[in-house]
C-alpha cells in the first residue's frame, strides 16, 4: 500500500512540476512573438533615436528574419546600416549599406546608403581624421579604406547630383582627396630615393590628373622636375619648371631643391 501511495505521490509531482514548466514558458513568451512588422519597426526607430545602437539592430534583425518582404523591411535594411555604424561596426555597416544598394538599386533613398557607406570607410581608418583635423600626418598608412570611403562619396555625387547630401559628400572628397594625394607623394619620394624616376614621373602625375585642387600639386610638379632633370630629359625638366614659375614662383623647388625635398620628407 505505502509503494502504491509513493508511486502516486510521484505522479502527482511530475503532473504538477510539467503543468507548472508549460505555464512558465506561457508566462514569460518572448513579449515580440506576436509583433507585426510595424511593431518591431517602431521598437527599433525608438532604440536607434535613444542611441541604443546594439537593440535596435537587434530587433532590426528580427524584423527582417520573420518579415523579410515589405517596406518596414526595406527600411530596416538602410537604418541597421546607420546603427551598424553608430555602433563602431565597420565591417557590418559596410556590408549592410553594398547589399541595400545591390538588392534595392532604385530605392528612394539609395543615395543615403553610398552616403554611410563613405562615411563608415571615413572613419574606420581613424589616422583618416586625425589627419584631418590636424594631429599627425599618417599619410603614409595604407589608404585602402580612404580609396573606398573617397570612391563611395564620388559614386554618390556622379548619380545623386540633388541629393541632399551632396554638399558635405564634396566637402569629404576633397579633404580625401588631399590625404590620397599626400600618401601618392610620399611614395614617389620613396622611388626617387631609389633612382626610380619613371616610376617618381607616373605616380606625380597621377596626382595631377586625379587631385587637381590638392596642395600637393605644387610638390608633384617639383618632384617631377627633379625626376626629369635626373634622367638627363632637359627639356621635360624645363617645361616642367616653366609650368612652376607660372603657378607657384615662391616653390622651394626654385629656389632651393633639397630644402624642398627635405621639408617633404617630414
Amino acid at each position: 500500500m505505502k509503494l502504491i501511495m509513493r508511486s502516486f505521490k510521484a505522479l502527482i509531482i511530475l503532473f504538477l512540476a510539467s503543468t507548472l514548466t508549460v505555464g512558465c514558458a506561457k508566462l514569460f513568451k518572448p513579449k515580440t512573438e506576436d509583433w507585426t512588422a510595424e511593431q518591431f519597426y517602431d521598437e527599433a526607430k525608438k532604440k536607434l533615436d535613444d542611441d541604443k545602437w546594439a537593440d535596435a539592430i537587434e530587433l532590426y534583425q528580427q524584423l527582417e528574419a520573420r518579415y523579410p518582404y515589405g517596406k518596414f523591411s526595406e527600411q530596416a535594411q538602410l537604418e541597421i546600416t546607420y546603427a551598424y555604424y553608430k555602433n563602431n561596426d565597420e565591417a557590418q555597416a559596410i556590408a549592410a549599406a553594398d547589399r541595400f544598394i545591390r538588392l534595392h538599386p532604385t530605392h528612394p533613398s539609395v543615395d543615403y546608403a553610398y552616403y554611410l557607406k563613405g562615411l563608415t570607410n571615413f572613419a574606420e581608418n581613424k589616422t583618416i581624421t586625425d589627419k584631418l583635423l590636424g594631429g599627425k600626418d599618417f599619410s603614409d598608412r595604407d589608404p585602402k579604406a580612404a580609396v573606398s570611403s573617397y570612391q563611395a562619396f564620388d559614386q554618390l555625387i556622379t548619380r545623386f547630383p540633388e541629393s541632399r547630401y551632396y554638399n558635405d559628400s564634396v566637402v569629404r572628397m576633397n579633404k580625401l582627396s588631399g590625404y590620397l594625394a599626400r600618401h601618392d607623394l610620399l611614395v614617389a619620394e620613396y622611388y626617387l630615393r631609389r633612382g626610380a624616376y619613371v616610376a617618381v614621373v607616373n605616380r606625380c602625375k597621377y596626382v595631377l590628373e586625379n587631385h587637381q585642387n590638392s596642395s600637393a600639386v605644387e610638390d608633384a610638379l617639383g618632384l617631377m622636375m627633379v625626376a626629369y632633370d635626373r634622367m638627363g630629359m632637359t627639356e621635360l625638366a624645363v617645361d616642367t619648371k616653366r609650368i612652376m614659375e607660372l603657378n607657384y614662383p615662391d616653390s622651394l623647388f626654385l629656389t632651393n631643391t633639397k630644402r624642398a625635398l627635405a621639408s617633404i620628407r617630414k
